[in-house]
C-alpha cells in the first residue's frame, strides 16, 4: 500500500507565497518524477511542474520564475514553492508520484488527496 499525503495549502493574499509538500509512504522500492498537478472546477486537470529522481525540473509557461520544485530523496518527498501567486490559482493542488512497489514491479501512478490553495481576488 503507497500513500501520498499533501500539506501546505491556505488561503494567501494576492502577490503571496504558499509551500506546498508532499510525502510518499509504504511499499516503495523506487520513486521515478514526482510531480504538482492543479485541477480548477470544470478544468482538465494540469501538469504544473515536474522532477526527476536525478533533479531534473520542467513547468508550464504560466508559472515558470515563480515556482519552484524540489524533492527530498531521503523522505521520499516533494515540495512545490509557489511565489507571487494569483487569484486565478485558487484551486486543488494535487501530488503525483510514478514509482515501483518492488524491482520487478512496472511503474505505477500514485496521487494524493489534494489540497486547497485560495488566492481572494
Amino acid at each position: 500500500q503507497v500513500q501520498l499525503v499533501e500539506s501546505g495549502g491556505d488561503l494567501v493574499q494576492a502577490g503571496g507565497s504558499l509551500r506546498l509538500s508532499c510525502a510518499a509512504s509504504g511499499s516503495i522500492f523506487s520513486i521515478n518524477t514526482m510531480a504538482w498537478y492543479r485541477q480548477a472546477p470544470g478544468k482538465q486537470r494540469e501538469l504544473v511542474a515536474i522532477i526527476t529522481n536525478g533533479g531534473i525540473t520542467n513547468y508550464v509557461d504560466s508559472v515558470k520564475g515563480r515556482f519552484t520544485i524540489s524533492r527530498d530523496n531521503a523522505k521520499n518527498t516533494v515540495y512545490l514553492q509557489m511565489n507571487s501567486l494569483k487569484p486565478e490559482e485558487t484551486t486543488v493542488y494535487y501530488c503525483n508520484a510514478d514509482l515501483r512497489t518492488g524491482w520487478a514491479a512496472p511503474a505505477t501512478s500514485y496521487w494524493g488527496q489534494g489540497t486547497q490553495g485560495t488566492v481572494p481576488s
